[in-house]
């Protein structure tokens, strides 16, 4: 992933948006990472993929609570 000082992003905006829709772009500030730009199509199919591993985890949980695989909250705090 290549990475664009936050100026640099601001002095070549447009070439930051042409190259953020081949890959996404890291911006730092301060030599801090700071934010991904990334293509609008990227960011949809980044979301998509969060909604299916919800799905897929409460999936999971609804299948180990009909299973009796189920682990009461204040005995597992205790443990840790």
């Amino acid at each position: 992933m290549n990475t664009l000082t936050a100026n640099d992003a601001k002095r070549n905006f447009g070439e930051l948006l042409l190259n953020a829709q081949r890959e996404p772009i890291k911006i730092s500030k301060n030599n801090k990472d700071a934010v991904v730009v990334m293509s609008i199509r990227d960011y949809e199919e980044l979301e998509a993929m969060k909604v299916d591993y919800i799905k897929y985890c409460f999936e999971n949980a609804k299948r180990d609570l009909a299973q009796g695989n189920v682990v009461d909250g204040k005995d597992f705090l205790d443990t840790l």
